[in-house]
This record gives C-alpha cells, sequence and structure tokens, in this order.
C-alpha cells in the first residue's frame, strides 16, 4: 500500500470525511480539535477506498492541462487527435490541419498563454458548431415539444451541462473537443431536464427513449476531466 499525502481542512462540523479530486488529490475534513492520530487511523481504514478510486483518477482524461499545451502534444477537436505545432510568424494565427493544429505566434510565449489563446479559439468553434447540434436535436426531438426558453455556450468547471428551472439551457464549451456522440448525449440529456427537472426514474426512462446507449456515453463521458 503507498503512502497517502492528504491535506487536512479544519471546520466546525461534527464528523470526519474524505474528498478525491482527480487534480487536487486527496482532503480530510475535520472537526476543530481533531488529532492527528484519530485522523491518520481513519484515513488507513479507508485506505483500500482510496486507493481503489485513486487508480480510477489516473485512467482519467484531462481536457485542460497546462502540460498539453506545448509542442508535439495531442489536442482533441470533435474527438479527434491533433499534434500541437508551435512556430514564430509575423502575426499570431490558429490553422486546424487533417492532422495538426498549428499555432503561430509573433513573440515567445509561454504554456499559459498558449493554452489562453486556444482556449478562445475552442469557445469560438463550440459557439460556432453546438447550437446547430442543438438545432438538429431539437427538430429530431420535435414531438416531445421540447421548448428551452434559451441556449447558451460558456465554459464550466465542473459540469458539462445544466438547465435551469425556467429552461435556459446551457452547455460547457469544452464539450466541442469530444466526439459528436458525446455532445449529442450532453445536449439530449439537458433537453429531458425541460420536462423532468430531476434524476428521478420518469427523467431516465426519458433519457433512454432518446438515447439508448446513454449508459454508455455517460461512462465514456466520465472519463474526461475538466480543469
Amino acid at each position: 500500500m503507498e503512502h497517502l499525502n492528504y491535506k487536512i481542512i479544519y471546520s466546525n462540523r461534527r464528523s470526519l470525511s474524505i474528498i478525491l479530486h482527480p487534480v487536487k488529490g486527496i482532503t480530510v475534513r475535520a472537526p476543530y480539535r481533531t488529532s492527528l492520530k484519530t485522523i491518520e487511523c481513519f484515513v488507513s481504514k479507508k485506505a483500500g477506498w482510496i486507493q481503489r478510486n485513486l487508480e480510477k483518477y489516473r485512467n482519467i482524461k484531462k481536457l485542460n492541462a497546462i502540460e498539453n499545451y506545448t509542442n508535439g502534444n495531442k489536442l482533441l477537436f470533435m474527438g479527434r487527435e491533433y499534434e500541437l505545432h508551435i512556430t514564430f510568424s509575423a502575426q499570431d494565427y490558429i490553422i486546424l490541419g487533417e492532422k495538426t493544429l498549428e499555432t503561430g505566434f509573433a513573440k515567445e510565449i509561454d504554456a499559459n498563454m498558449i493554452r489562453w489563446k486556444l482556449s478562445r479559439w475552442y469557445m469560438n468553434k463550440a459557439r460556432e458548431l453546438i447550437p446547430s447540434m442543438v438545432t438538429a436535436k431539437l427538430n429530431e426531438y420535435r414531438n416531445y415539444g421540447f421548448v428551452p426558453s434559451a441556449i447558451s455556450i460558456r465554459k464550466m468547471k465542473s459540469r458539462w451541462g445544466s438547465c435551469s428551472s425556467k429552461g435556459r439551457i446551457t452547455i460547457n464549451s469544452e464539450l466541442i473537443k469530444l466526439r459528436p456522440e458525446l455532445i449529442n448525449y450532453v445536449i439530449s440529456h439537458e433537453l429531458c431536464h425541460l420536462k423532468h427537472n430531476n434524476h428521478g426514474s420518469e427523467f431516465y426512462r426519458l433519457l433512454e427513449n432518446l438515447v439508448p446507449d446513454y449508459k454508455t456515453l455517460r461512462k465514456e463521458l466520465r472519463s474526461y476531466h475538466i480543469e
């Protein structure tokens, strides 16, 4: 069993808990005045569960990790991998080729700046392509009477999509990196919330009618992590 490194956060709570995160690692939340020995024993008892879940996290693909934005690394767009080519040029540009994503910059910049510039490019592509995919799904499902009050595309840190109680659907722009089947799954999921604003049995019955293989797609989607 490997040694577990974890952060402790004390607060006005009554019990110990463990939170695992693909990037932030292990956090133990503890009541004030809890001894380190008590925390160590608690973590030790949960070690098996922690290790199993950490192993799952090791297989998660980090979509926006800073280390992805260096010359020669692979980036995703619509589910396909493209090799990042970084060059110097008279003016900034980004060109999507057959197998490459070529970026030209007038001055030397670091990975953070490259990620920021490409993030804007991905956002523009998401706002260009995803609305038409939503429209296509609305036409396909026209017999279900889905009428969203608004559709927006924006970057979200922890959700692929959302549907407000007022019928406003938001789709995460990061989805543009994934294959169309996953984008359409998220769109269908959020459209179902227009009828059932919860995750009860009726919601999943409707979702399965629209997307029979939704469980397979959901599992694949969970293999990606947004940063």
